[in-house]
């Protein structure tokens, strides 16, 4: 075990990481901080809000928070004082106003996250990210076709086995969401995920982008 660790981060060492560590700050303060998972470079929990991630600095004792969607992760914060750290995850899951975090949480610094949120910022840029790829050449066509669509380019992309996945909100990956795969002959397969005995929809072009429309703006 690296001597920082141990230094700098007794009560995590004492019982045996940073996942547990949380989880047991978490029940003593009586938090609901979901599932903690460890990974190479700390823990993560999955949220309505994103992944919300924590690593330890070696130089120091801080807890750093990141917040991360696919191909994109902030920085939010870092404090050295584990309840705090867990009641702000806990808050953050429980989806408090950014307001409310930053006036609670002194720690957190989310001027330029909620800014980026507020221009569409992570959405634009995984659009422009997907369209320029050589590894996503094959969904190119399929992708510009619906990125020519003013409303659809504002659902954040993915691309999921193959499909072109939509989701209303980007840090939400329960939120509405619809796969499009690609057939031959100008057809197209269209899945509304996350629902009830969800099937496939064979869509010919002509009617694609309002079928989309329809079904990610339908309840």
């Amino acid at each position: 075990m690296s001597k920082w660790l141990k230094d700098w981060y007794p009560d995590v060492t004492a019982v045996g990481g940073l996942a547990a560590a949380m989880s047991e700050a978490a029940t003593l303060r009586g938090c609901d901080i979901g599932r903690v998972s460890p990974t190479p470079d700390g823990v993560t929990t999955e949220t309505t809000r994103g992944f919300v991630s924590v690593g330890l600095a070696a130089e120091e004792r801080l807890f750093r928070v990141n917040v991360s969607i696919p191909d994109f992760a902030w920085s939010i914060g870092s404090t050295d004082d584990l309840g705090l750290l867990v009641e702000a995850v806990a808050a953050w899951r429980e989806g408090a106003p950014y307001d409310e975090l930053r006036a609670r949480f002194e720690f957190l610094e989310l001027d330029e996250f909620t800014r980026a949120l507020e221009r569409g910022e992570p959405t634009s840029s995984q659009w422009s990210a997907l369209l320029s790829s050589d590894f996503y050449k094959g969904q190119r066509n399929l992708l510009r076709r619906i990125h020519a669509d003013e409303t659809l380019r504002g659902f954040f992309p993915t691309i999921s086995h193959g499909a072109v996945r939509l989701r209303v909100e980007p840090l939400d990956g329960a939120s509405r969401q619809l796969l499009v795969a690609e057939l031959e002959g100008e057809r197209y397969e269209v899945l509304r995920a996350g629902v009830p005995g969800p099937t496939w929809v064979e869509v010919p072009a002509g009617d694609l982008i309002d079928h989309l429309r329809a079904a990610l703006n339908r309840p």
